[in-house]
């Protein structure tokens, strides 16, 4: 981190939808804080400026991903760097390299686990080096998942002695629409794996994100079924393939407090009974459609009254060898995808940088941040962790 930098932290960005909703909380909320607001047009930013009452002051940075000369001249201005310019695999690898190479973390919400796994072979050793600190996956996509096993092993290790080899995150309610980015990045990907057979076997691994380990088999997730431990129906949740990478890595990079044989997956809670098996089965419909004509595109997103409406409800379940169960909730007041995964992002950012102690490299939100980032999240975020 460049502790002579002229700001704390740029949103990157922040003329697209979720940018601007970054820009936005940052404006409101942390006055103190040194910021700055980049994008490809300087019209497009005072515009975006103005409209979200921004001091008239807040500096300007015109910077583009076609450009690696101005990003880098805007990586050497802040101590972080924060980008919602996705497809990452797209728009991302130039400033990942210019944040590696200077000192200069960055933070993204990225949900594409074969791009990240090319970012960490290609920019561990530099970053850790120059003492960057590079976080992917700062918004819905990974942090309520990762943070949440964090928190239930918390439980866990006290009420059985030790984390569990076991836990299981569940969807239990969700209302709001996954960002137009988020289908974009399927897209992207899928095109990915078309031209390059390691895409596709990265997409597959479930310890894509951890280098030189794979643990054990991983259950699949890919079709309804009975979760008899919950007593209820599941289907299959459409993020897991990016969050359940995130949570290995995790447990990785804290050199495997879960132990090395720990199994973890996603699903979808839709109840018991025959009403439990028709949602599920209704929910597994619905994904398949994921990513149709239809849904947002990059740049759109919600109205104000659909973000406040939004929330998350979140299980996680940690099971004993003996069968005994400890279970957590993670909430989130707003919609995952925009109005909560806007706010994570920008109060991540803002720990990171208050946390020197974290050292160079690549890492997960809650591996660098643990405890710290659930404390913030909820003061700050509209997040709530419990022990049920």
């Amino acid at each position: 981190m460049n502790p002579n930098a002229e700001f704390d932290v740029v949103v990157h960005g922040a003329t697209g939808f979720t940018g601007r909703l970054v820009a936005e909380h940052l404006a409101r909320h942390h006055p103190d804080v040194r910021w700055a607001m980049s994008g490809r047009s300087a019209d497009k930013l005072v515009a975006v400026r103005d409209e979200i009452g921004a001091p008239v002051d807040t500096p300007l940075i015109v910077a583009d991903a076609d450009s690696p000369t101005s990003l880098r001249r805007m990586v050497g201005r802040t101590k972080a760097v924060l980008t919602t310019v996705g497809p990452y695999q797209l728009y991302g690898s130039d400033l990942v390299a210019a944040c590696a190479e200077a000192g200069t973390d960055y933070l993204d919400l990225c949900g594409e686990p074969a791009w990240m796994r090319q970012m960490i072979d290609a920019h561990e050793k530099a970053a850790q080096a120059s003492g960057a600190r590079i976080v992917f996956s700062c918004g819905f996509d990974s942090i309520p998942f990762e943070l949440g096993v964090w928190f239930v092993q918390q439980a866990a290790a006290k009420t059985f002695g030790a984390p569990a080899a076991r836990v299981k995150g569940r969807v239990r309610a969700m209302r709001g629409t996954f960002s137009g980015g988020t289908a974009a990045s399927l897209k992207a990907t899928l095109a990915a794996a078309a031209r390059d057979p390691q895409v596709l076997e990265y997409l597959k691994d479930p310890f894509a994100l951890t280098p030189d380990f794979a643990g054990p088999k991983q259950p699949h997730g890919a079709a309804v079924a009975h979760d008899d431990d919950l007593d209820a129906w599941t289907a299959p949740f459409v993020m897991a393939a990016i969050n359940t990478r995130n949570v290995h890595r995790s447990n990785w990079l804290m050199d495997q407090p879960y132990g090395a044989d720990f199994v973890y997956d996603e699903m979808v809670l839709t109840g018991p009974g025959e009403g439990g098996e028709a949602a599920a089965k209704a929910v597994a419909a619905a994904n398949a459609s994921m990513g149709a004509e239809g849904g947002p595109k990059p740049g759109e997103g919600p109205s104000k009254a659909e973000r406040e409406a939004g929330f998350y409800d979140l299980l996680f379940a940690a099971i004993a060898d003996d069968g005994r169960q400890v279970r957590a909730g993670v909430k989130g007041d707003k919609d995952p995808g925009y109005g909560s995964t806007s706010k994570m992002i920008a109060e991540t950012a803002l720990c990171l940088i208050a946390s020197p102690e974290v050292a160079g490299g690549v890492w997960t939100p809650g591996a660098a941040l643990r405890g710290k980032l659930v404390e913030r999240l909820q003061a700050k975020a509209g997040l709530a962790f419990s022990v049920e």
